[in-house]
């Protein structure tokens, strides 16, 4: 059974920087896209941010500039670069992994920006 788990998230503010790691149980293969995504409450789940294993990068309107995603290595396989953060991007964020097998999500970790 694969396991993502986020880690990173907390308290800051406005303007401050936060970096979120996804690391995984155990070695994944066969891996197509790794992805952030957030959930505002009473939002629906949005996407953040997507890195394919070839590279190319694509980020949603509201944090491009600011937010950068990037491969890990082995089990630390993607993480989040947040600059210049908003109290709109209060959220909790979730890593997804897709494989040629299966798609994978974390369970989450709250990113909290205060004014």
């Amino acid at each position: 059974q694969v396991q993502l788990v986020e880690s990173g998230g907390g308290l800051v503010q406005a303007g401050g920087s936060l970096r979120l790691s996804c690391v995984a149980s155990t070695s994944l293969f066969g891996i197509n896209t790794m992805a952030w995504y957030q959930q505002a409450p009473g939002k629906q789940r949005e996407l953040v941010a997507r890195v394919t294993t070839a590279g190319s990068t694509n980020y949603a309107e509201s944090v491009r500039g600011r937010f950068t995603i990037s491969r890990g290595n082995n089990k630390n396989l993607v993480d989040l670069q947040m600059n210049s953060l908003k109290p709109e991007d209060s959220a909790v964020y979730y890593c997804n992994v897709n494989t040629i097998f299966n798609s994978y999500w974390g369970q989450g970790t709250q990113v909290t920006v205060s004014s």
